[in-house]
């Protein structure tokens, strides 16, 4: 089976995810995406995180009914911060019949020097790039990387939160379901 891991911190998840997600499931040969929620981003600030477990619940609720898209907790149960060469080395032990590819926005790609082993990565998964607004860019390592033609939506998690915060609705950009779950919980005020 083909997995393609979509890693983040999804703080919220929004319908950006879910349609990149979405698109890469229904484009390319991967049977599955699985949304892999990151406790701790090394290279990001976790201050501000909710609590995996509700952005756990959040993605479940999002996707509740696709088939083709799943929730992986599989980084709750390794040290952090998490690292994407070691939650693949611990997934690839764990179902060795399985194929990993690795989904990025291009702003992460253009920080993949920094990831721990970095060429590890690049050498032994493929990685399945696309385009975040403001963040165009090219293969430079010419190993493994795919670039797609995704939809481009300029919604981040980070403005989400910021809306959330001064009071503004945050209606279709994260579904129904999510934004009442937000705002019953009065998460990110």
């Amino acid at each position: 089976m083909n997995i393609g891991l979509y890693f983040g911190s999804f703080n919220p998840v929004h319908i950006g995810h879910l349609i990149i997600a979405n698109y890469i499931v229904n484009k390319t040969d991967l049977n599955q995406v699985w949304f892999v929620i990151s406790p701790q981003n090394p290279l990001k600030e976790s201050n501000s995180l909710l609590n995996k477990y509700h952005r756990k619940y959040l993605i479940d609720i999002a996707i509740d009914g696709e088939k083709k898209l799943k929730t992986s907790t599989i980084e709750f149960s390794l040290p952090t911060p998490s690292y994407t060469i070691d939650t693949l080395t611990y997934l690839q032990e764990k179902y060795p019949e399985y194929k990993f590819s690795i989904i990025i926005g291009s702003d992460s790609f253009q920080n993949i020097y920094k990831w721990k082993n970095y060429e590890q990565l690049i050498n032994n998964y493929p990685v399945l790039v696309y385009e975040r607004p403001g963040f165009t860019t090219k293969n430079t390592v010419e190993k493994n990387i795919t670039f797609l033609n995704a939809p481009l939506l300029d919604i981040s998690s980070t403005k989400i939160r910021e809306m959330i915060k001064k009071g503004e609705s945050i209606k279709f950009l994260v579904p129904d379901v999510v934004k009442e779950e937000i705002e019953k919980n009065h998460y990110h005020k």
